[in-house]
């Protein structure tokens, strides 16, 4: 019932931007953090950013400056502001959301949308 989507992804030239976009639907009752992961092929997938229910926000130390996530609890949607990019952000990038539902608002579980692709070149 519950689905994250990504979308904003595509490809860029070295120090240009991007703005990823995830939305969450369902029978979402409540959403805690949600965050952004990268993984490139072969590679273990990363913690990017993370923003809490309320505006709080952490960011790995490779994006810390660059990098800006956002939410709009009104929407469900998380949002990744991606800036000078670097040949080595170039990965495809997981929305993922801690939430419950109103089936099962006794417990919070953890989704994952499908990724979308962010490519940077030289």
């Amino acid at each position: 019932q519950v689905q994250l989507v990504e979308s904003g992804g595509g490809l860029v030239q070295a120090g240009g931007s991007l703005r990823l976009s995830c939305a969450a639907s369902g029978s979402i009752f409540e959403i805690n953090d949600m965050a952004w992961y990268s993984q490139a092929p072969g590679k273990q997938r990363e913690l990017v950013a993370v923003i809490s229910s309320g505006g709080s926000t952490k960011y790995a130390d490779s994006v810390k400056g660059r990098f800006s996530i956002s939410r709009d609890n009104a929407k469900n949607t998380v949002y990744l502001q991606m800036n000078s990019l670097k040949p080595e952000d170039t990965a495809v990038y997981y929305c993922n959301a801690d939430l419950r539902t109103y089936s099962y608002s006794w417990t919070f579980n953890n989704y994952w949308g499908q990724g979308t692709q962010v490519t940077v070149s030289s």
